[in-house]
C-alpha cells in the first residue's frame, strides 16, 4: 500500500451507537487505521511516531448498511533515502460522496514493523492513541476490498538494504 495510489472500501451494517476498527496496518510505532469513533468515520496514518496525520467526516455516520472508502492519491514523488514516503491526497467517502479530504505532507516509506494487516480491530498496540486497542469494530463487517492496481513507485537500493538488514 505504501507508495502508491490505493483504496480501501468497506460494506459494513451500523447499528446505533457502532465504533471500532474497521482495518488496521502496524501499531504505535507506525501504520494506519480505518475507524468509527464518535459516530465518525476516521483515518490515520502514523508516521513511525514522529506524526499522526488524521481525517475524519464531518457528520456522523447514520445507522444501517454502508460502503465506507478511503483513497490515497500520490502527489509527489518519495524520498526513501531519507525514509520518506510519498506525500498525497487522502479522501474518505461515505456511500461514494466525500466526507473529508486532507493532504499528507509524507508517508511511510518503505514498511510498517510489525506490519500485519487487520479487519475488525486492532490487536496490538494503537495505532492511534485516540482509542484504547483492541478497539472491536461492533456493527457487522461484511466485507473489505483493499485495492492496489496503481503503479508502485519503489527504490530498489532501499528495497534491497531492507532485505539484508532482516536476514
Amino acid at each position: 500500500m505504501l507508495n502508491r495510489p490505493h483504496s480501501v472500501t468497506v460494506d459494513v451494517d451500523l447499528p446505533a451507537g457502532a465504533e471500532g476498527v474497521l482495518i488496521c496496518q502496524g501499531t504505535d510505532a507506525g501504520g494506519w487505521t480505518l475507524f468509527i469513533k464518535d459516530g465518525r468515520l476516521r483515518y490515520t496514518h502514523n508516521y513511525v511516531r514522529r506524526a499522526l496525520y488524521r481525517l475524519a467526516g464531518a457528520d456522523p455516520v447514520p445507522e444501517g448498511r454502508h460502503e465506507l472508502r478511503f483513497e490515497f492519491k500520490p502527489a509527489g514523488e518519495p524520498d526513501i533515502q531519507h525514509g520518506k514516503g510519498t506525500p498525497g491526497k487522502a479522501q474518505l467517502y461515505i456511500d461514494r460522496q466525500l466526507a473529508a479530504e486532507t493532504d499528507l505532507p509524507v508517508t511511510t516509506s518503505i514498511m510498517f514493523n510489525p506490519g500485519g494487516l487487520t479487519c475488525g480491530r486492532n490487536p496490538g498496540s494503537a495505532v492511534d492513541p485516540d482509542y484504547i486497542s483492541p478497539f472491536p469494530f461492533t456493527g457487522v463487517l461484511r466485507g473489505v476490498t483493499v485495492d492496489l492496481s496503481g503503479e508502485l513507485i519503489t527504490d530498489m537500493n532501499s528495497e534491497m538494504r531492507m532485505h539484508m538488514a532482516r536476514q
